[in-house]
């Protein structure tokens, strides 16, 4: 099966698409247009935004032009977007309307908490955990109102994904979104959430914008030269044969192609190189979140 239209399934009987398209950084309504036409004409149907992006409303005015471009219906392409960290608790509720509203749909396919923390409280606070339980409580009121089909956490630890398995209020969470590459990966995490049957996502697969560590390692690079592959397309390979979904983000034509072309398989002794690489994690670290 082509990579363009493998995808994973989730507990409710949808299915997350395994390679998505990230837009961190993507703003303004021209160079978001340009971008998303690109990347709809790859093949990609995944498109993931977040409150704090800021560019809800400029993806949700590129998508109602450029569907019926490409003979597409809001129903062939799937929208994920987060709660902003400041909006925990009972703000949460508004923050969905106000997405809905930016991104001009009827639903959001899949809707996470972006942080197990909350802007202004302390990461020790055990106010996090209860906040964390009421935004929960808020998106599952927003799914039996068929404001969204899924939800889901971003960046959560095993400790916050068991507090919310514990009570979870009717509905599990069906996707972990976490830093995941070959410096950042934890096999307890992934174990957990296989055991769980919760999708993991991966984001910053090829290390964030302007930090070349990854794509140019050497190791890495070598692999892509001994497969005929880009350093990227390694670093993608990577997470997808594992059964970890991507979102990786591009501005240019060719890379948002090749980004999609994983149809490959990475020989098992090159997967172990890559899994037992130094560890460095470069974004935000939620082991600080109580």
């Amino acid at each position: 099966m082509s990579l363009k239209h493998l995808k994973y399934p989730l507990n409710n009987g949808n299915y997350l698409p395994a390679v998505g398209f990230g837009t961190w950084l993507i703003k303004g309504d021209e160079k978001t247009l340009k971008v998303m036409d690109m990347a709809l004409e790859a093949g990609y149907r995944l498109f993931d935004t977040a409150a704090m992006y800021g560019n809800e409303d400029e993806i949700g005015k590129a998508l109602k032009k450029l569907l019926p471009k490409h003979n597409l219906s809001r129903n062939d392409v799937f929208i994920t977007t987060k709660l902003y960290p400041s909006d925990q608790g009972e703000k949460a509720f508004e923050a969905i309307k106000t997405s809905l509203k930016k991104l001009d749909c009827d639903y959001i396919d899949l809707y996470l908490i972006h942080w197990p923390g909350t802007y202004g409280v302390s990461s020790r606070s055990k106010e996090n955990a209860i906040l964390r339980d009421i935004s929960w409580q808020q998106m599952v009121r927003a799914v039996n109102l068929g404001l969204i089909k899924n939800i889901g956490v971003s960046n959560y630890t095993v400790n916050h994904l068991k507090e919310l398995l514990s009570n979870n209020h009717g509905i599990k969470p069906v996707v972990n979104q976490v830093e995941w590459h070959p410096f950042c990966h934890q096999k307890n995490l992934y174990d957990f959430c296989k055991k769980e049957n919760i999708q993991l996502q991966a984001y910053q697969s090829l290390g964030g914008e302007g930090n070349g560590d990854l794509l140019g390692n050497k190791v890495i690079k070598g692999i892509a030269n001994k497969l005929g592959k880009n350093p990227g397309q390694i670093l993608l390979r990577w997470s997808v044969q594992q059964n970890v979904a991507v979102i990786p983000k591009s501005q240019t034509r060719d890379r948002i192609i090749s980004n999609m072309e994983l149809d490959f398989t990475i020989p098992d002794d090159l997967m172990n190189t890559l899994s037992t690489m130094k560890q460095n994690k470069y974004d935000w670290d939620p082991e600080t979140i109580l």
